[in-house]
């Protein structure tokens, strides 16, 4: 496994060691020693996973405390375009973002940590997403960011007339308007 930093530190790209043959192919998608080696100790405690339909984007979502989660994720099956943003009160990189293309062809995955705010967009037909968290779900302490806030200038690579949105996602506030839990 390669652990890549990003312009946020604290945000990890991964890219696994891939054994491929005319059979298919084999890769370890998480280790626990070496991700502790590269990034630190977390103990994931769930796995989630979604299928979603192209242009369906869903964040940027984040958990409260006493309830925040860290998160490992990856795309099993398509392509999305995998958005993290700071918002850790006085952080060097607070409203910054990562994004990474993550698809089940180059099977790269995202360690997103706490106090961070957390999306995808599907860029295919349908994508598989699946992501471990370090928190059981915890819905009265669910929160999140709009996704179109201007403040934070993240190109979806989707037209704004493509976008899918849930109910609840239509409805968050701005980075600036959020009552804001974390510091860095």
């Amino acid at each position: 496994m390669k652990f890549i930093k990003t312009n946020i530190s604290d945000v990890v790209i991964i890219e696994p060691t891939i054994f491929g043959d005319d059979r298919g192919y084999f890769l370890e998608s998480f280790n626990k020693k070496s991700f502790e080696e590269n990034i630190g100790s977390v103990n994931f405690v769930q796995d989630n996973e979604s299928k979603s339909s192209e242009g369906v984007l869903r964040g940027l979502h984040f958990q409260k405390p006493p309830f925040t989660q860290a998160k490992l994720v990856r795309c099993i099956k398509g392509e999305v375009l995998d958005v993290a943003v700071d918002i850790r009160k006085g952080s060097p990189t607070y409203g910054k973002h990562v994004s990474v293309k993550l698809s089940g062809e180059n099977k790269k995955q995202l360690f997103v940590p706490r106090g961070f705010a957390h999306g995808f967009a599907v860029l295919s037909d349908t994508a598989v997403f699946a992501y471990k968290v370090d928190n059981l779900y915890a819905p009265e302490h669910d929160a999140g960011i709009i996704w179109n806030d201007a403040n934070l200038k993240i190109d979806w690579n989707l037209s704004v007339n493509e976008v899918k949105l849930s109910d609840k996602d239509i409805k968050l506030p701005t980075l600036a308007s959020l009552d804001n839990p974390f510091n860095y």
